[in-house]
């Protein structure tokens, strides 16, 4: 990846549209807030810039592309803290966010399907940091077992182990919802 060739400029500005939102995604999906995700995203695309000498051919690019993603929300997650302080006038505010069941309003498909995967995404985000990442590389990103096991600095069977927990967690999590 030669960045300082003549049209340097213009492949980067190539990978940059043709991956922003895959970054952007994981990385909202990781740290649950879009704005950080839009800032971690722009460190992760210059450090390609800065670093792209160290790119060799024969990896797959998005899998150094997602072990740049990685590094840099781990760190993020690191830097603030895997749990932040929540205040209880916080606390009261989320907790009434979901309507009351009433016998005579039927939520519709809609709603349903909103407040599922408002379930699924607080699922994910409490699963710890491993977890998470080979959760979002596998179910958002559709990396394979090889590329999250390159991506995490793992063997492939610790990666299906860490999916294979995860899963599990989800399924405990989610148990309100999978038994309607």
């Amino acid at each position: 990846l030669n960045l300082k060739e003549p049209d340097g400029l213009k492949i980067f500005r190539q990978l940059v549209e043709r991956h922003q939102h895959a970054v952007i995604g994981t990385v909202a999906k990781m740290l649950g807030n879009a704005s950080d995700a839009e800032d971690i995203a722009q460190q992760v695309f210059l450090r390609i810039w800065r670093h792209a000498k160290r790119y060799r051919p024969e990896a797959k690019f998005t899998t150094y592309l997602f072990t740049i993603t990685r590094n840099l929300v781990f760190n993020e997650t690191r830097r603030k803290g895997r749990k932040k302080e929540v205040s209880a006038d916080e606390r009261e505010e989320t907790s009434h966010q979901l309507a009351e069941a009433s016998p005579d309003r039927q939520p519709d498909a809609e709603v349903l399907q909103a407040e599922l995967q408002g379930a699924v995404d607080k699922a994910i985000a409490q699963l710890p940091e491993a977890q998470r990442m080979a959760v979002v590389l596998r179910r958002y990103d559709q990396l394979s077992y090889e590329e999250i096991a390159v991506v995490l600095g793992l063997s492939v069977s610790a990666v299906k182990s860490l999916l294979f927990r995860a899963r599990t967690a989800l399924r405990e999590s989610l148990s309100g919802y999978l038994s309607q």
